[in-house]
Formats: C-alpha cells, structure tokens, sequence
C-alpha cells in the first residue's frame, strides 16, 4: 500500500512512513479497506471480457442450432415437405375443386385464397429454426406449379379440356398464377425468418464485430457506442427483410389479380 502523505510504498506491517515519518497507524484501516476494493475492481471483468464471453456462447448456439438441424435426418425432413408443402398443395387443390367445380363461382376466390393460404405455412415453417433458403426455393417453386398443373387437370377432368397450356397467352396465365402462390410462400419464409431473428435477439444484441467497433470509434468521437451502433445495424437488417416481404406480397397480389381485374 502506499503512504497517505507523501504516496511512497509502505509496507502491510509498517505502523510508520519510512520516508516521510508520519504516523500511519489511524489510515491503516482505511488503507486496507481502500486495497481491498482496487482488488475487487481489478477481479471485475471488463466489458471487452463480457463480450467476447457472450460472442462465444452465441457461437456455440449457433453451432447447436446447425447440428440440431442437420441431425433432423431424411425422416424430419420428409415429416417438413408433407405438413408446408404437400398439405398447402392438397388444400390449394381441394379450394379449386370446391370454387370451380362443386360452386362454379368466380376466380377471383380462388386467386385469393392461393395468395392467401401458403404465407402461414412458411411463417411457422421458419419461426420454428433456421433453414437453408435454396432448397425451400425450390420447394415453393414445386409447390406453385405442381399446384396450378394440378388445378389444369382437374379442370380437364370436367370440361376434357387440355392440361397445359395450348398458346403463349395461357402460358403466360399459369407462369402469373404459379407466381403469385410462390411469392406467398416467399412472403411467409421472410416473415418467419424475422418473426425467429425477433426471438433471438436478446441472444445477439450485445455481439459486436471487430467492423462496427471500428465504425463507432470514428463516428462522433466515440459518443456513438458500438452496441449503439449494432442496435441501428439490427433494426435496419430488420426493417428490410419486412420491407422486401411487404414487396413479395404486393408481387403476389399484381401476379395473382391481373389478369382476373384485368378481364
């Protein structure tokens, strides 16, 4: 410890300044209690230490999350293709079947009912966990055209009219109508995937890159914190991924009723 008066080092025992010659046998007990609390301080891990402890446990939840679904096995992901996908084609049918053929109503119905009925089976397919986007790309590619294809046959099954398109212009038609389901469906995977990242962020809202440290030390002359900054960062990421779902819904509504508000 050191010596109240003239700040030299002293030692634990000593009840006098070998420098100054003072008495310090009534600072004694502060002096220790004044060491004691520069050790706690020193013991206290910084906040650095806090972030690099919670970026590596984030970084083993995201390795558990990768594992739990990569070990989801042929039998998970078969059970995953029939409850989104082969259950939304069966209903999208089953809507044609009930609107076209049992009460020969408008199509205008059933296009909303296929814009409509995919988005919340990819929303709960993606708020569960995580999931590799290409391969529910082509999902949801399968889905709208084996379903529109499907609504083509049962149509010929009651007029015997042809299942695929016979001209450029009922091309067109199917590409528009396959379209405005798979946007649905895209609708709902964005949605999801937002509704998930909301789920996580208490897990990530205190990981900071090396990157955005560096940004919040030039930015105000560090007034600007680097969890300031990557709050910003994540709301923008946020934002954007319900402004591009917000754009796929609006795809969908233009494919899927323009020729219908067109005609």
């Amino acid at each position: 410890m050191n010596c109240p008066y003239c700040l030299s080092e002293v030692s634990q025992d000593a009840v006098v300044c070998k420098v100054c010659t003072r008495d310090l046998y009534l600072f004694k007990p502060m002096m220790a209690k004044v060491a004691d609390l520069e050790k706690q301080l020193l013991e206290i891990p910084n906040q650095e230490a806090y972030e690099k402890r919670i970026a590596e446990l984030e970084i083993l939840l995201d390795e558990h999350d990768q594992a739990a679904a990569s070990s989801k096995g042929t039998t998970g992901w078969l059970l995953d293709i029939a409850l989104y996908l082969v259950i939304p084609l069966l209903l999208l049918l089953l809507a044609h079947w009930l609107i076209v053929v049992v009460y020969d109503t408008k199509m205008i119905y059933l296009r909303i009912v296929s814009m409509i009925l995919p988005l919340p089976f990819a929303y709960f397919l993606f708020r569960a966990h995580p999931h590799k986007l290409l391969p529910w790309f082509i999902g949801t590619a399968f889905l709208s055209i084996t379903s529109v294809i499907g609504m083509s046959w049962i149509t010929s099954m009651v007029d015997h009219s042809p299942v695929f398109p016979q001209n450029l212009f009922e091309w067109k038609e199917l590409i528009e109508y396959s379209a405005s389901i798979a946007f649905s469906f895209l609708t709902g995977m964005l949605l999801g995937g937002v509704a998930y990242a909301s789920k996580q962020r208490h897990r990530r809202k205190t990981r900071i890159s090396p990157f955005m440290k560096a940004v919040a030390t030039g930015l105000g002359d560090g007034k600007m914190s680097p969890s300031n900054i990557y709050t910003i960062m994540k709301t923008m990421q946020d934002y954007g991924a319900t402004v591009i779902a917000l754009g796929t819904t609006a795809l969908s509504l233009y494919t899927g009723l323009k020729g219908i508000v067109g005609s």
